[in-house]
């Protein structure tokens, strides 16, 4: 396995867990463009050992951020073995593909680790040079620059065109819209507390963002960064995954034990989907290639939970590990990848059998996943 140091970026992992609060409506707004504050590359200059990129087996490859080691891991589908760990810096957790796949986004967070039960006044106070969107390059597998995005970036999102990053800042109750290509932050959306998922619609024309202390789901107009509307869900929302057609979302609620139904056309609650078990807490949700199912991971509840979206009801869990998080599924929609935070791996599902047929080690707190086919 190769590991690959970052050139000017150090390993300093924590990492968060927030409980639900009261439900305040916040009034949400946008402010204009802002100046761009410096961006931290890595040096010009690498040692010889670094200076030429990694031999790597070609093929589908899952990156997995890892947000108490600090670190990221790539895992060769074909041969489900981690084959490269690229140091990143502090609690890297959403993860975002670029659309011409060259690049990938991480949240990058100097909050310090709270895990459920600890006292917030007995925490270290942040460090907030640590906070920041990292960019890696997925040929040579560096982090080539870290865009400061405001503070405690959680998740992210990207632009239809690649353009715009979209990004939840969990203690200031915004949502930070960066321009790529030079990586200022041209609008601040203020939205409810805590937010954490964002996902953009797949027309490209709206973005929506879960607030976890307001029970809220924001939709913001992509094109605009304007408020389009807010929709109540069950508590404490978390991830959010659009159908391929556009036509509905679906956010998961933790505490609420249930996945919220979204109109993406009305920006309306349609239905609720109530999971069995005091122990299921929806976490991370993806929809399937085809439409057909949406997956959920239920954190404490160890499984993996299908929704048949012809019906939008639960047909289905399948046991995957301890307090799953971050959610991937292949694009013939065979096979599910979930993290697994305290056994620190990837399960590897396949969907037809609903058996795990691998386990990876990564990095310590496995927390975002994604795929690039």
């Amino acid at each position: 396995m190769l590991r690959v140091r970052a050139a000017g970026a150090g390993l300093r992992a924590r990492a968060p867990l927030v409980l639900v609060a009261a439900a305040t409506t916040l009034v949400a707004g946008c402010s204009g463009p802002a100046p761009a504050p410096a961006e931290r590359s890595a040096p010009t200059s690498v040692p010889p050992s670094l200076a030429a990129p990694p031999t790597l087996p070609r093929g589908p490859r899952l990156y997995v951020t890892n947000e108490r080691s600090g670190d990221l891991s790539v895992i060769d589908v074909g041969t489900r073995q981690v084959v490269a760990t690229v140091r990143l810096g502090k609690r890297p957790r959403g993860i975002r593909l670029s659309p011409d796949r060259r690049v990938l986004y991480i949240a990058l967070s100097g909050s310090p680790y709270a895990p459920p039960g600890v006292d917030d006044k007995t925490l270290p106070p942040p460090d907030r040079s640590a906070d920041g969107i990292g960019v890696v390059d997925v040929r040579t597998l560096r982090l080539a620059r870290t865009i400061p995005v405001g503070t405690d970036p959680e998740q992210l999102a990207v632009s239809r065109d690649g353009a715009r990053l979209f990004v939840s800042n969990e203690d200031a109750a915004t949502v930070s819209v960066v321009a790529v290509a030079d990586g200022r932050v041209v609008a601040t959306v203020a939205v409810g507390g805590e937010p954490e998922g964002v996902e953009v619609a797949p027309d490209g024309a709206s973005v929506y963002a879960t607030s976890e202390a307001d029970g809220e789901v924001y939709a913001i107009d992509v094109a605009r960064a304007i408020l389009l509307g807010k929709i109540a869900t069950p508590s404490r929302p978390r991830g959010i995954a659009f159908l391929p057609d556009g036509s509905r979302a679906y956010v998961t609620c933790e505490n609420g034990h249930a996945v919220a139904v979204v109109d993406a056309h009305r920006h309306a609650l349609l239905r609720t989907i109530h999971l069995v078990g005091d122990n299921a807490r929806p976490m991370g949700v993806a929809a399937a290639p085809d439409g057909r199912r949406v997956w959920v991971t239920t954190g404490r509840g160890g499984t993996a939970v299908a929704i048949d979206t012809s019906t939008d009801e639960a047909v289905g869990s399948i046991a995957v590990g301890p307090r799953p998080w971050g959610i991937a599924i292949a694009p013939d929609g065979g096979t599910l990848y979930t993290a697994n935070g305290p056994s620190n791996d990837v399960a590897i599902v396949d969907v037809a059998t609903g058996v795990v047929t691998a386990r990876v080690k990564t990095g310590q707190s496995p927390w975002g996943v994604v795929l690039a086919p």
